[in-house]
């Protein structure tokens, strides 16, 4: 549960801080865009987005956004899943972080990505706040993993 942690400013503080530190000495080039998941990766993806001086961008379920989108299906426990971004919303080239508050299979974050190669933009890192390594959900990825907490 990721919620107790926004009762703490001084801890939300941390956390991004963290992320954000992490994210300026490891890519010293300009990140353009914030991909945040729908819907916790809505909570920290503007936050991070603000601090590096780049757009955020969602990615929400299907039917949830305006205008013309890119899609990419992903598998769930029971089921499969659409996920949608706006065609307009990254250009050709942009450098993108994607976010999320967990990384478990890495279905939805795969899918995330997907979404950011059909913009012909490039994904530069996933960044989570919580990982479960047993599930082995980063090995799943086109790009570099960062996460706070390992369980």
């Amino acid at each position: 549960d990721m919620f107790p942690v926004f009762k703490d400013p001084t801890a939300v503080e941390a956390l991004i801080s963290n992320i954000v530190h992490h994210i300026n000495s490891t890519y010293p080039e300009k990140i353009d865009a914030v991909v945040g998941l729908d819907a916790r990766g809505f909570l920290f993806g503007p936050l991070i987005a603000l601090r590096l001086g780049a757009a955020f961008v969602p990615v929400r379920k299907q039917g949830k956004l305006p205008g013309d989108c890119v899609q990419a299906t992903y598998q769930k426990e029971y089921g499969e899943d659409i996920f949608e971004l706006q065609k307009s919303a990254l250009k050709e080239g942009d450098r993108v972080i994607i976010v999320d508050d967990l990384i478990a299979t890495g279905g939805s974050a795969a899918a995330a990505g997907q979404l950011v190669k059909q913009c012909n933009a490039k994904t530069v890192e996933y960044v989570f706040v919580m990982e479960l390594d047993f599930l082995n959900g980063s090995k799943t990825l086109d790009a570099p993993v960062y996460s706070l907490i390992h369980l």
